[in-house]
């Protein structure tokens, strides 16, 4: 099964969501940041294009080290390694500020992560143990622009957005947040108050801010098709890894 795995279009596709033609742009990210390393010493059991792969498959199936490695014909022991080592190398790349930022209109939201690693998570409003991972989204592409390193699950959105950083990077950019984001510098959604209900153009502007903050959402959505954000197992840095990975692969998903 593991050779059929390997050479034939529909599992690539099948395992990873991925086509062909996307698949060869994340090897070729992965190849260039040096993930075939020195090529000394012992090498490992598979080469770079089905280590690649075997990451891929792991963030969009959440597979055990157990069940991975029999699926490419290697042992639990040479999957996890593989995992640890290649994982970093399909992160997003940093923010860069693009001429035309002053026309430009991102939206910012959090989602909650299921993890396993207690010292990642917290108990969350979810009823589990989650961490708030902040998300850049560009309105007009759909394209995650960032995604910050992962926080406890019950840090306030407010709070994890000044935390994370990633509003240096955008300076001259329009960014919308939902009614959590209050007093953060983010356009947000006219708040009601006792006795007085919102004018009509309150409502309207809150009736477009919806429109548009949806497809965070709808982002969010289509990047827990990949499992490993519906329940991490890795610890560390494993979720933050992930992260970056998926909005990767989303985005290769999204342009190709």
């Amino acid at each position: 099964m593991a050779a059929v795995l390997r050479a034939d279009r529909v599992w690539v596709e099948t395992f990873t969501g991925l086509r062909m033609t996307q698949f060869s742009g994340l090897l070729k990210v992965v190849r260039e940041r040096g993930g075939n390393g020195t090529l000394r010493g012992r090498p490992w059991s598979l080469p770079l294009a089905e280590r690649v792969l075997m990451v891929a498959v792991n963030y969009r199936t959440n597979l055990t080290m157990r069940q991975l490695g029999p699926l490419f014909g290697v042992s639990s022991s040479t999957a996890c390694p593989v995992i640890q080592r290649l994982g970093p190398l399909l992160a997003l790349e940093p923010l860069s500020r693009s001429p035309d930022a002053p026309d430009r209109m991102w939206i910012v939201d959090g989602t909650l992560i299921p993890v396993r690693d207690r010292g990642v998570g917290a108990s969350s409003r979810n009823y589990r143990f989650s961490a708030n991972v902040q998300v850049i989204v560009d309105t007009d592409t759909r394209l995650v622009v960032a995604a910050a390193r992962p926080v406890p699950g019950n840090t306030a959105d407010a709070r994890a957005w000044r935390d994370s950083g990633l509003a240096g990077h955008c300076h001259g950019v329009t960014l919308l947040g939902d009614g959590a984001y209050i007093n953060t510098g983010l356009v947000v959604p006219h708040r009601k108050h006792p006795g007085r209900a919102l004018l009509k153009g309150e409502e309207e502007d809150n009736a477009a801010h919806r429109k548009v903050r949806a497809r965070v959402e709808h982002l969010f959505s289509r990047e827990k098709n990949y499992k490993i954000l519906r329940d991490c197992r890795q610890r560390g840095d494993g979720l933050h890894h992930a992260v970056q990975a998926v909005a990767r692969m989303h985005n290769l998903a999204l342009t190709a």
